[in-house]
């Protein structure tokens, strides 16, 4: 791919829940445009390109949030090139041309010229089944949140409704079961998803939501070249702060990353504790050395990662006895 063709032109998108400013990058000059984040300003933004008679284009956007996906799907189905990278990369690049400013359309321009340089591999979507199944688990996980929200509220309500707040809990229990069913039986209706299902149920620790989550996110390891790649895609990778021979930080959790994906493992850390044989032992050996609490339980869950990455890597079901010999 010749990026260096006069006629690619790069477009830098920096997405919000509601719209997405773009920064159309041609002979070294942005055109900036405002849009709505729906599929009516997916089509102004198409109009817009046709009106600088852009044919071959380089879109690029951060991987912040789901906010972005639908638009990227609707480029690159429409025959363009896109790029979502870690914004860690962009961050990294502003930094380098000492860019102080921080505003939509800023961020926007910085993108393009992010893309324009570095050339960031090409994104592609998920297959249809993955896309399915990733809307099921995410209307699972809202409705969940709005449960405990519901339930938040109980305890504190006036006795006149909460009666109305016990009627919403069931019904978006009922909701939640409801889909958790729809998850499952898609599930099996695709054997890939299928296999990988069985795989991960073999591991100590990982549990319904934890396979959901997985599979509809990163079933696909290929994508990840190996366990520390994806440890740093979710933001559990350590991070460690040290300059010369005087200024040693503790090593910290990176947090790069989708903070949603990064909070859903928390949970199945603190069972793999208790019942994975490889996390605890790895917790018998950090107690001992008189690690933190909160520093085992994130160790636990890139532990569970590089578990979870090996299983699906190899197609074979966890076996701690071979582990244990590997660890």
């Amino acid at each position: 791919m010749n990026q260096s063709a006069s006629n690619l032109s790069i477009l830098g998108i920096d997405v919000s829940k509601g719209k997405f400013d773009v920064a159309l990058l041609r002979e070294g000059k942005c055109k900036h445009k405002r849009f709505l984040n729906n599929l009516e300003g997916f089509k102004k933004l198409r109009e817009w390109l046709a009106e600088y008679k852009v044919e071959r284009l380089h879109a690029c956007m951060e991987s912040t949030s789901t906010y972005g996906e639908a638009l990227a799907e609707y480029l690159h189905d429409r025959g363009f090139m896109v790029s979502i990278v870690n914004p860690a990369r962009i961050k990294g690049f502003a930094q380098s041309e000492l860019i102080r400013s921080k505003t939509d359309k800023v961020d926007a321009s910085l993108i393009a010229r992010f893309c324009a340089a570095m050339k960031p591999s090409l994104w592609t979507p998920e297959s249809k089944e993955i896309r399915e199944l990733r809307s099921l688990v995410r209307r699972v996980d809202a409705l969940v949140e709005m449960r405990q929200q519901e339930i938040n509220r109980l305890d504190v309500s006036d006795a006149v409704i909460k009666k109305t707040i016990e009627n919403h809990i069931d019904y978006l229990t009922k909701q939640i079961d409801s889909i958790k069913e729809q998850i499952n039986k898609h599930i099996d209706r695709h054997p890939q998803l299928r296999d990988k299902q069985k795989l991960l149920q073999s591991i100590p620790g990982v549990g319904e939501a934890t396979i959901h989550l997985v599979l509809a996110n990163f079933a696909n390891t290929e994508k990840f070249s190996n366990a520390k790649r994806l440890s740093a895609f979710l933001g559990i990778a350590p991070r460690e702060y040290q300059s010369g021979h005087s200024v040693r930080g503790r090593r910290r959790m990176s947090k790069v990353g989708r903070s949603s994906l990064r909070k859903a493992f928390f949970m199945p850390a603190l069972v793999a504790l208790r019942y994975n044989p490889i996390i605890v032992e790895m917790k018998r050996r950090l107690t001992e050395a008189g690690k933190p609490k909160m520093l085992i339980v994130g160790a636990a869950m890139r532990k569970l990662i590089h578990i979870i990455y090996g299983v699906l890597k190899h197609g074979k079901p966890f076996d701690s006895n071979f582990a244990l010999k590997n660890t």
